[in-house]
């Protein structure tokens, strides 16, 4: 702390109550004077000698035959008043960051200047301020705090603007020549090395970080943070990652966390506010300097608060460039009436749609990817929104006051090339039939439509084909689908080629655009599928065996997925390898189903060369 003396002589004042009587033997008070609920008991000669202002009052106070004067409004009150009549009396004076402004304010309206006076207080005060004050990192922020009390004096001496100047330029120094702390004037401390041996070496001084300065400004109010965070920003030095987070952490120092505290009638306006002065603040590329949690944050206060709808639209422009940086809970914003549902799901939509939009827009222009893993690589983002997406539809599937054509309609806003695997769509779409359990089976139907049975994995099949809730067109088709892996499991362990690899690596997609061609059979060469003589009775086994691993999801389905998955085919193969069954009338069979048992017949007659495969 650095303090000022003025002064050298031995008299003082005594303090009794509200009254304040100067000492001295040699001079007899002959003035009094008011200030607020004070009185001061002096004498005029050595306040006439310094005071401008004072003589033209002790002038009136003759005119009118009166020894009182009362000081109104004065800046500073009775300690301001009391520290210029002390240097007016040529007694020690302390000034410090705290009181300084009180008595340059004080000085003035005394209009204690060097035209009265050579070396008068005004005159020292300024040298004080800026040999010391304005030098000092922590003196600067303490005297833009005590400038909010003496308003308009302080603005218009001009204290204010350059105790923000002095900040603001502070803060774009090179971190590396900061010889202070970033949390007010602690000296950066000497970490020691130690080596393995147990010596000690002094180890360099401990790197300053660009953010070094965001807390201490903090306890600034409002207004004051504002001018502040513009004259940084003017500054154009300032990485916008650093505006952006000390924005957050002004935020986080000043908003309340519970939602009765923000939307409480003695705060809302104060909040309201303070959160349209952070919006307004925000960097431009706030899409990139700022993260997503603390921009969906912002959104969440803004319509708490009732914010004005520019500041929203400036809220939900940023978070559409990143959506892909959220979480699901970041995504759960309450919904405000006259909206019926828990969260707001009209908001997350437009989030989405933008998002997407402005995926689709670059994608177009880039170079479209040759390979699947080009596309995931350059669709991070994409896959990602997909993904959380899908996570808050989970959530939001709990609400009953969630329609089905909200539902569906943002289910619907992801493209299905942003749901490789639709596990989580599947998991959402269960917990929204077990929450809506008045759903019609048309309805039921509707939904289930939406998801691809040929993107779940095994688990989630396996789970699926015993969902009672699902309408059984949908167990059929995954239970068949099933089949259909478990047959190209078994059909990739005994060929033992390349294939096995390639279907592997190819995407869902395109493994079924493979295996299930336009026509109903196809037929290839011999040569292309070799079973090695195999007996049909013993690819049965094979089968059986691999029931226990993840190849053969349906021969672990029981109760009513068995019963569905008997259903499917005709009949059981012998241990000859016939076909012992007869079909079912009225019906066709599946040309895959058919393709299967051809094959299987076919592999015990020796006389054909050609067999039908699914490849």
């Amino acid at each position: 702390m650095k303090f000022m003396k003025l002064g050298s002589k031995p008299d003082t004042f005594q303090d009794q109550g509200k009254s304040i009587r100067y000492v001295s033997s040699e001079l007899a008070t002959d003035v009094t004077i008011i200030v607020g609920e004070v009185i001061f008991y002096l004498h005029k000669f050595p306040l006439l000698s310094m005071s401008n202002r004072l003589q033209k009052l002790v002038s009136k106070a003759n005119e009118e035959n009166s020894d009182v004067i009362q000081l109104v409004d004065f800046p500073g009150g009775p300690k301001a008043f009391e520290n210029c009549a002390k240097f007016c009396y040529g007694m020690t004076v302390t000034l410090n960051p705290y009181n300084v402004v009180a008595a340059r304010c004080a000085a003035e309206y005394l209009e204690m200047t060097e035209e009265v006076d050579r070396g008068n207080l005004i005159f020292k005060i300024e040298v004080f301020l800026n040999s010391s004050v304005f030098r000092s990192w922590k003196d600067s922020i303490i005297v833009l705090q005590t400038t909010k009390s003496l308003q308009p004096w302080s603005e218009d001496l001009k204290v204010v603007g350059r105790c923000i100047d002095s900040i603001a330029s502070k803060t774009s120094m090179d971190p590396l020549s900061i010889t202070w702390s970033y949390t007010y004037n602690r000296k950066v401390a000497v970490s020691d090395k130690i080596t393995e041996v147990g010596m000690k070496f002094p180890g360099k001084l401990e790197s300053v970080p660009k953010d070094w300065w965001v807390e201490d400004i903090c306890e600034l109010e409002i207004d004051l943070y504002k001018r502040v965070m513009v004259a940084v920003k003017s500054k154009g030095r300032m990485d916008g990652s650093v505006i952006g987070e000390a924005l957050r952490t002004y935020a986080m120092r000043w908003l309340p966390d519970s939602i009765e505290a923000l939307v409480s009638e003695a705060h809302s306006i104060r909040n309201k506010s303070l959160l349209e002065t952070i919006i307004c603040l925000l960097p431009s590329d706030k899409g990139v300097t700022c993260s997503c949690s603390f921009l969906l944050k912002l959104l969440k206060v803004a319509i708490l608060v009732g914010a004005d709808d520019s500041s929203r639209d400036e809220l939900v422009k940023g978070i559409s460039l990143k959506l892909d940086e959220a979480s699901v809970n970041d995504l759960l914003i309450p919904a405000r009436s006259p909206q019926a549902t828990v969260y707001d799901v009209e908001l997350v939509k437009c989030l989405v749609n933008r998002f997407m939009a402005r995926e689709r827009s670059s994608r177009d222009k880039n170079i479209p990817p040759k390979s699947t893993n080009d596309f995931i690589l350059g669709h991070a983002s994409w896959l990602k929104v997909g993904k959380l997406i899908d996570g808050y539809l989970a959530e939001i599937a709990r609400d009953p006051n969630v329609s089905l054509s909200i539902f569906i309609e943002l289910l619907q806003s992801i493209p299905d090339s942003a749901r490789p695997i639709h596990d989580a769509l599947y998991e959402a779409i269960d917990i929204y039939l077990q929450e809506h359990s008045s759903l019609t089976k048309a309805e039921k139907k509707h939904l289930c439509s939406l998801m691809d049975v040929r993107k779940l994995t095994m688990d989630a099949s396996i789970h699926a084909a015993q969902n009672e809730r699902l309408p059984l067109r949908t167990v059929v088709q995954v239970l068949f689908f099933e089949q259909i892996r478990a047959a190209a499991g078994v059909q990739t362990l005994n060929h033992r080629n390349t294939d096995a690899v390639d279907f592997t690596r190819m995407t869902e997609k395109e493994y079924w655009q493979k295996t299930l061609p336009e026509k109903q059979t196809v037929s290839k060469p011999s040569s292309e599928i070799k079973i090695k003589g195999e007996d049909p009775q013993k690819n049965m086994k094979l089968v059986k065996k691999g029931s226990k691993n993840r190849s053969s999801g349906p021969q672990l389905m029981p109760s009513r997925s068995r019963r569905i998955f008997d259903k499917l085919f005709i009949g059981k193969v012998s241990g000859n390898g016939e076909n012992r069954s007869s079909e079912t009338s009225g019906s066709s069979q599946s040309p895959t189903l058919r393709i299967i048992q051809g094959e299987m017949k076919s592999s015990c007659t020796s006389s054909r060369n050609r067999r039908n495969s699914i490849s």
